[in-house]
């Protein structure tokens, strides 16, 4: 694998990588992570080969790609195509926006499982269109977008989902333009289901925490009481709602821009707080 100097242009993702290679370049760590570092590592290196191209007077060299996610460069052009694919085969009109968030007691449980976490959307799917089958009698469309990241690089599992304003009857296939979702409804259900879902991986046995089985059940318990907090917003379009997500589904959870500093083994880079509604500066270990 490439070094440092062997990366003359290296980005500063590269960078990192480099520099904290012994944290995830091992059998212990997670394979598929392992495997998309790798890639990002070895992006426009001649590891992954190139294409020459000469003239009489001249011949240049361009390493390839490695159309990795988890590469900021092939992760944005990979952002450009899902956007507008989306947009061709999603249809006209209004639309709305859905997030589902849980309790931040619930983020190390998902945090741990990997494959618990894959099971959100899926349940922010269903809780949408049973909400919209029962209450309406109608088919909506639904694409829900797990987000596991805040702008500090701090782990929070929640979902957002985009809804056809309207759907699809029944009964008779006619459309129906308007439907509107009452929160508490949807926020009931959605917390119902995840707590089944973290209760069945306990009694499964599926957690490797610190903290004991009881005090997990005593957890579950206690959040089930509590409400949680779902949000809807209306969009007039499709547009706004891909603009975000898009950085989401085929991009790195940071942007390089955002990153001020590598040294010392730690990197620096930019957050912009919502509570002081300004940019700040955050400081991270390199792992």
């Amino acid at each position: 694998m490439p070094k440092l100097s062997e990366l003359p242009r290296s980005s500063k993702l590269q960078q990192i990588l480099i520099l904290g290679r012994d944290h995830w370049d091992h059998d212990g760590y997670d394979p598929d992570s392992r495997r998309a570092f790798r890639l990002a590592f070895q992006c426009k290196t001649p590891a992954l080969g190139g294409r020459v191209f000469a003239s009489e007077n001249e011949e240049g060299v361009f390493y390839n790609t490695c159309k990795s996610p988890a590469c900021p460069s092939c992760g944005h052009w990979s952002t450009i195509q899902w956007q507008r694919q989306r947009f061709c085969a999603l249809p006209e009109g209004p639309y709305l926006g859905i997030t589902f968030t849980m309790p931040n007691t619930l983020w190390p449980l998902f945090a741990h499982s990997p494959r618990l976490c894959r099971k959100l959307p899926e349940i922010a799917a269903h809780v949408i269109g049973s909400y919209a089958r029962v209450r309406y009698g109608v088919e909506v469309g639904v694409m829900p977008i797990l987000h596991t990241f805040t702008g500090k690089l701090q782990f929070n599992s929640h979902v957002h989902a985009l809804v056809t304003g309207g759907g699809l009857k029944t009964s008779n296939s006619e459309w129906r333009l308007r439907i509107f979702f009452v929160r508490d409804k949807l926020m009931l259900s959605w917390q119902r289901l995840v707590i089944a879902l973290l209760r069945g991986a306990l009694d499964a046995g599926q957690f490797d925490l610190e903290i004991g089985r009881a005090e997990l059940e005593d957890l579950l318990q206690h959040e089930e009481k509590r409400g949680w907090i779902v949000h809807v917003q209306i969009f007039q379009g499709k547009e706004r709602f891909l603009r975000y997500a898009g950085r989401y589904v085929r991009r790195p959870p940071i942007a390089q821009w955002r990153i001020l500093a590598i040294k010392d083994g730690s990197v620096r880079f930019w957050c912009k707080d919502r509570r002081l509604h300004r940019c700040v500066v955050v400081q991270s270990t390199i792992e």
